[in-house]
């Protein structure tokens, strides 16, 4: 990456990180805005994937699998680290999120649960971990 990450980006993931996925958006929007043209998909393909699951949170099945998808593509364009961040296994992760909430269906988008924690499941409900933006060592 030629240029600088702003502290506002670290924000931003921090943010997504906790499931504070709105926040995120309008942090990493105000970023992307002003970015260089070679970054604005990195930061555009992330904020999306976070309204993705703001979309899910609010039951927008149909909103979270478009949106979630729309991030994956932008993101495929970049090298597995990224901007400090693991965009490989964020993908990776964000990838089979997706495949499960598809698998689960718009009809029983009710029943799903974001959560990081591993819960004793009711049957009528679908725990699903959001993928954790993880930094690189680099």
């Amino acid at each position: 990456m030629d240029t600088e990450i702003p502290e506002e980006f670290w924000q931003g993931i921090d943010q997504f990180n906790q499931g504070d996925f709105y926040a995120c958006h309008d942090t990493l929007e105000a970023i992307w805005i002003e970015a260089p043209v070679v970054d604005k998909k990195f930061y555009q393909g992330i904020l999306q994937i976070a309204v993705g699951l703001y979309h899910l949170g609010n039951h927008n099945w149909r909103g979270a699998v478009i949106l979630m998808g729309e991030g994956l593509s932008r993101l495929r364009e970049y090298p597995p680290e990224y901007g400090g961040i693991d965009i490989e296994q964020f993908m990776e992760d964000a990838s089979e999120l997706l495949r499960e909430i598809q698998t689960i269906g718009q009809e029983r988008v009710t029943q799903i649960v974001l959560t990081h924690h591993s819960l004793t499941k009711p049957i009528d409900k679908f725990f699903l971990h959001p993928p954790i933006i993880q930094k690189t060592s680099s």
